[in-house]
């Protein structure tokens, strides 16, 4: 290795030191070296302590231009989503995948798009004009030292074979393929979720899901998201909606996260589908079927007025007068008369419990209708 450690202090002109480490990066990505071996050698030809992190596994490598693991320091650490640690020897530790406050320079790790890790150099002095191209040799080295040593590292997947896990027409081998190819070891239950966010899927997918693995594809018209470990619907950010299937047939999952997501609201925007219980048997009701209901017909006339249909929706699900007009910061007095002109508006007397439970399912009902 040592032989092919060229030394920054003497590559000049510019153009000719940098074309003297794509060539050095070159040949290391040729004899297919680990991690620590990159590290290892880019600190021997910057004649400084080098870095290597990955995001999602908190797996830092730090090396001293003598070749040795550098000393551990405090690191910085960072979010974002990232997969399985590769193998091979290695000079890590377990802790956060950030730089150190003493980097002279950064360049993040990119695979499929996908910020994974950085890389960084630790000069005590200003940087080296050729430290950029050197860092980004190194971090195009690393992802593909990620690359290599599993099926896929990064967050977001290939929709093709999540569509294939997911399909209720897969075979079972078919599927089991699919999931290795994804990452799953094959003994492990994936919980599928459904999605729809304006933040990119592998941001929420590493938010919900930190430990791993987790993985994410944009599918028709909603996000999937396929994890092996139970999620908590805390986790998820506001302004998400989301349906969690249970683990098992991820084909059963998918089919139970798409029903869960039909029944979010703004006041609840992540259900998992065994909190559904009974309700969950209206999602199978046929659409013609529902709308042709005098219930769910009159609360569809009622959804005219958003004020009416505000009152109607916090008083179904607080069964309170008094709670409800707390919400709508409103006196109890003024929510009785709207219940009042709501009950003649539905033929229900909201007020009732059974004209309770008929106005909570019609609403829900008319929801699900998605008009």
């Amino acid at each position: 290795m040592e032989a092919l450690a060229v030394r920054l202090s003497g590559l000049d002109p510019y153009v000719d030191g940098a074309i003297r480490i794509i060539g050095f990066y070159d040949t290391l990505m040729r004899r297919r070296v680990d991690l620590a071996a990159l590290a290892r050698a880019s600190a021997g030809l910057a004649e400084c302590t080098a870095g290597i992190g990955l995001h999602g596994t908190g797996r830092v490598i730090r090396h001293a231009p003598d070749g040795r693991p550098a000393p551990a320091g405090p690191t910085a650490s960072s979010p974002t989503a990232s997969g399985p640690t590769p193998s091979g020897p290695t000079a890590s530790r377990p802790t956060a995948s950030g730089p150190p406050p003493t980097a002279s320079s950064t360049t993040p790790i990119t695979l499929d798009e996908e910020e994974i890790g950085t890389v960084w150099l630790e000069r005590p002095g200003p940087p080296n004009p050729l430290d950029d191209v050197l860092l980004d040799r190194l971090a195009i080295a690393a992802a593909g030292v990620v690359e290599r040593h599993g099926p896929a590292h990064t967050t977001m997947a290939d929709p093709a074979l999540v569509e294939l896990v997911i399909s209720s027409g897969s075979d079972e081998a078919a599927r089991a393929r699919a999931l290795r190819l994804l990452g799953f070891a094959a003994d492990v239950p994936v919980h599928v979720v459904a999605v729809r966010t304006r933040l990119p899927l592998d941001r929420l997918g590493g938010l919900i899901c930190p430990a791993r693995p987790v993985k994410a594809a944009p599918l028709a018209d909603v996000g999937v998201i396929l994890a092996a470990t139970a999620l908590d619907p805390a986790r998820f950010p506001a302004d998400v909606r989301a349906g969690i299937g249970a683990a098992g047939s991820p084909d059963r999952s998918w089919r139970q996260a798409r029903t869960a997501l039909r029944f979010t609201t703004p006041r609840e925007p992540v259900i998992h589908h065994r909190d559904l219980g009974a309700l969950a048997l209206l999602a199978e009701v046929p659409q013609d079927t529902a709308r042709e209901n005098a219930d769910v017909a009159a609360v569809a006339r009622l959804a005219a007025d958003p004020e009416d249909l505000e009152t109607l929706d916090t008083y179904c699900a607080t069964g309170s007068l008094r709670r409800a007009a707390g919400l709508l910061h409103l006196h109890h007095s003024s929510i009785a008369r709207r219940l009042e002109q709501i009950s003649k508006t539905l033929g229900i007397d909201v007020t009732d419990p059974t004209g309770l439970t008929r106005a909570r399912l019609a609403l829900t009902a008319w929801r699900l209708l998605g008009d």
